[in-house]
């Protein structure tokens, strides 16, 4: 949602207000535009609605403050900040809106290949072949594609140059990630005992 510059009308900088009102418009400010996308929402699109010099993440870390005891919270993922319904709550949202049937439900198997491109993308077919001793089938990447958890990477090197596979924005967002860094260390979970890229999958959250 980036802009090239800020919106002329917008005072950004309130010098006309006392210091106390000025930095909770401003946290009123990224409160509506978090509240107004459904995707995370970047450092430096935050700063635009905000006075030069103003602490993005003091603003936040402030609203997150007000926002305890709430349904909702601030979350940090894919390189920004969005408003997304605390875990607990998610059966009650199921239930009002009668949406469980609905759900795409991926198998641990499914979970496993979604781990294996995590740790080893840019990956094509024929790597995750290698990796679990068997094809993995079109309609299994097609489940992943579908919830918008992997997308095409760059075609391999390799004789016929087929597509590789990556993640996307969408997967840092559904297991909570802000950047793939966050994801578990592999040597962390061999010595856990979960060496195996199928059993990788296990240490990724549930989906809601």
């Amino acid at each position: 949602m980036a802009k090239d510059r800020p919106d002329p009308d917008l005072d950004r900088e309130l010098a006309d207000l006392p210091s106390e009102l000025r930095w909770r418009e401003w946290m009123r400010r990224i409160e509506a535009v978090l509240f107004a996308s459904a995707a995370p929402v970047p450092r430096e699109d935050l700063a635009r609605v905000v006075g030069q010099g103003a602490s993005v993440d003091l603003l936040i870390g402030d609203l997150a403050a007000e926002l305890e005891g709430r349904a909702f919270e601030i979350a940090q993922v894919a390189g920004g900040w969005m408003f997304r319904t605390r875990p607990a709550y998610a059966p009650a949202i199921r239930a009002a809106a009668d949406v469980g049937d609905q759900r795409v439900d991926l198998s641990a198997f499914d979970l496993a290949v979604l781990a294996a491109i995590a740790y080893h993308q840019p990956i094509t077919r024929d790597g995750l072949r290698d990796i679990f001793g068997k094809e993995i089938s079109r309609e299994l990447i097609g489940r992943l594609h579908a919830r918008e958890l992997i997308g095409t990477g760059p075609r391999s090197p390799r004789r016929g140059a087929p597509y590789t596979f990556v993640t996307t924005e969408q997967f840092l967002v559904a297991f909570g990630l802000e950047t793939l860094a966050d994801l578990p260390d592999r040597e962390q979970l061999a010595d856990a005992g979960v060496a195996s890229t199928g059993s990788q999958a296990a240490s990724l959250p549930h989906f809601p």
